[in-house]
């Protein structure tokens, strides 16, 4: 099977490396970036560039790039997509790429479908892309009306073949309301407690709690806020959810009221114990 890959960054870097090292499939890559392209060239994890001569003999393309550049990758590229070919987008948001993507696939007549992969670090970039990102972890995919069975099951094994332990089958709407909480507020959170002046001044006082905390504030600032202004109408609903959260947290410490206290560190605990997972 011929693979496009459209961005060779974290997601679409170890994409392209985990295709190769774990099957037959021959990758093209594409990176607006000339260093990412060589480094992509040179360590194997394409076989050559994405171009408009061999885009038509892709059965399978993904965009691993932000919804914005997604949309006009495909508005500019659709009628290279051939007949047979099936389209992924691997965006962090659904709603507004799937709005936009899916009426030019019709058109064009390509199967498309959302997708995005539950992985990722908080270094970017190719340097950082590695094939075992997917290992375990779980590809999301947001079928429509047309999408056949034959098409997901064709899916289900690629994934499946580059390391992905589960698909999980959502719906755009329902993708984004949930990964406002799973994961872009997580994100926020993160960078709201490191700017605390005791960040730099907490050496030989941190342990792992910190750097759980703080982990994901090494992000990319621009695609973060690309993905949470997508997002936001869910966003600031949980962003208020957690502000309300912790007012009464605040509100127990100062009342130095233990009973409260320790009745919402043990609703913490318990909600964790129900929801489950790390």
């Amino acid at each position: 099977m011929n693979v496009g890959i459209v961005g060779l960054g974290l997601i679409g870097g170890s994409m392209a490396k985990a295709v190769k090292n774990r099957t037959a499939h021959t990758v093209y890559g594409a990176d607006l970036d000339k260093e990412t392209m060589a480094m992509s060239r040179m360590s194997g994890a394409i076989d050559g560039p994405l171009t408009e001569e061999n885009l038509p003999r892709c059965d399978l393309i993904m965009i691993a790039i932000r919804p914005g550049a997604a949309i006009g990758w495909v508005k500019a590229n659709a009628h290279l997509i051939g007949k047979e070919g099936v389209l992924v987008d691997l965006c962090g948001v659904k709603r507004e790429v799937v709005k936009a993507i899916a009426p030019i696939a019709a058109e064009h007549g390509f199967a498309y479908i959302g997708g995005h992969p539950m992985a990722g670090r908080e270094r970017s970039g190719f340097t950082a892309a590695t094939e075992d990102l997917y290992v375990g972890a779980s590809m999301i995919l947001t079928p429509d009306s047309r999408t056949d069975m034959a098409l997901l099951e064709k899916l289900k094994h690629f994934f499946l073949d580059v390391g992905f332990a589960s698909l999980t089958f959502s719906d755009p709407e329902e993708h984004d309301r949930i990964i406002a909480y799973t994961s872009q507020l997580a994100h926020i959170v993160s960078s709201a407690y490191v700017k605390s002046p005791e960040a730099q001044r907490r050496r030989g006082f941190s342990a792992g709690s910190f750097r759980d905390m703080t982990r994901v504030a090494r992000l990319d600032e621009d695609m973060w806020t690309e993905l949470m202004l997508a997002d936001a109408d869910y966003l600031t609903k949980e962003l208020g959810i957690l502000i309300d959260n912790i007012a009464a947290y605040r509100d127990a410490l100062e009342r130095r009221d233990a009973q409260k206290l320790r009745g919402l560190l043990k609703e913490g605990r318990e909600a964790k114990a129900t929801a489950g997972g790390n």
